[in-house]
């Protein structure tokens, strides 16, 4: 049997919202939690998590439309640089799909999308403490306020891929 699994990394608003919707997912393997840096002026440290899947069960432009929908993905406010809105790729061929993936998704926002297409380049884990922050957590303030929303929106939306 083929492993079929791949990786991507997501960052946008804080990651125990991020972990907890990508870890809701059929054919999500693991959800690591923690910071992403890029390159050149996004080389400084985000919130972040890096998604291990199968794309034969969720495939990435599932991902990507999800992690559109699950956080401010058109507004540039002032917590941008912890909360940066991007899409890393590990290999310079993926760049191309995600872009393109990007774009098309741009019809169903009436603004404009800030999310950035970015090459991965170094990863800090979180704090063991603060990882699976909602299993952990789920009926604390901050998941009844942030958390639960979104996967709301996320059986509302995407309920083929949502785990039973």
């Amino acid at each position: 049997m083929k492993n079929d699994t791949a990786k991507i990394a997501f960052g946008g608003g804080c990651h125990w919202c991020t972990e907890a919707v990508f870890q809701q997912l059929k054919g999500v393997i693991r959800v690591e939690q923690g910071f992403v840096a890029s390159v050149n002026e996004y080389q400084s440290f985000s919130e972040a998590v890096i998604v291990h899947f199968n794309p034969s069960i969720i495939p990435l432009k599932i991902l990507v439309e999800i992690h559109l929908y699950t956080h401010k993905s058109t507004s540039n406010h002032s917590m941008r640089s912890k909360y940066r809105s991007a899409i890393y790729y590990f290999t310079d061929e993926e760049k191309p799909e995600l872009e393109l993936l990007l774009k098309a998704q741009q019809v169903n926002f009436e603004a404009p999308l800030i999310t950035k297409v970015l090459k991965f380049n170094q990863f800090e884990a979180s704090r063991e403490q603060i990882t699976n922050y909602y299993k952990k957590n789920p009926n604390k303030p901050f998941c009844e306020i942030y958390i639960h929303p979104k996967l709301k929106l996320l059986q509302e939306q995407f309920s083929n891929y949502v785990k039973t």
